[in-house]
């Protein structure tokens, strides 16, 4: 299962670099963020001169800012030469697979199963709520909680 390997990305990642911070991670792994103004579309990563970037909306609050900067640290991770707004636009390809997977990354990057654990009376919208995600976002979390912990109806 893929959210396995990402969710061994996301512990690797955080322990090796002592940080569960998007823009840590970035940095450290020498990926240049960038804030400009990009209209409706809340992020991209690209890959110019094999320099990676990772350009965030600047009218995000730092919350949905976080959020794309880790979905798109995903993309740098484990899509590293693709170009999804390119392939949607300009191929018939789907791209479904590697937005699913630079999801799983953010939300297990961002959403512990600590935090989990604390907060393991919430239902899943409750959680949701609480943490500021979507409800499909914390299924997609749930689905990498470590078995036997989970209380979450």
């Amino acid at each position: 299962m893929i959210t396995i390997n990402i969710k061994e990305t996301v512990l690797y990642l955080t322990k090796k670099y002592n940080t569960s911070s998007p823009f840590e991670l970035a940095n450290a792994l020498k990926i240049t963020v960038f804030y400009e103004e990009l209209g409706t579309i809340n992020g991209y990563y690209n890959n110019p001169f094999r320099m990676k970037q990772i350009h965030i909306n600047s009218s995000l609050d730092m919350h949905k800012a976080e959020y794309t900067c880790a979905h798109e640290l995903g993309h740098a991770i484990f899509h590293p030469e693709a170009s999804t707004p390119f392939l949607r636009s300009q191929t018939f390809l789907s791209v479904d697979k590697m937005e699913i997977e630079a999801n799983a990354f953010a939300i297990n990057l961002l959403v512990s199963d600590e935090i989990i654990e604390e907060n393991r009376d919430f239902t899943k919208s409750q959680l949701a709520r609480f943490l500021g995600y979507s409800l499909d976002l914390i299924e997609l979390r749930l689905k990498t909680f470590q078995p036997g912990y989970s209380k979450i109806p």
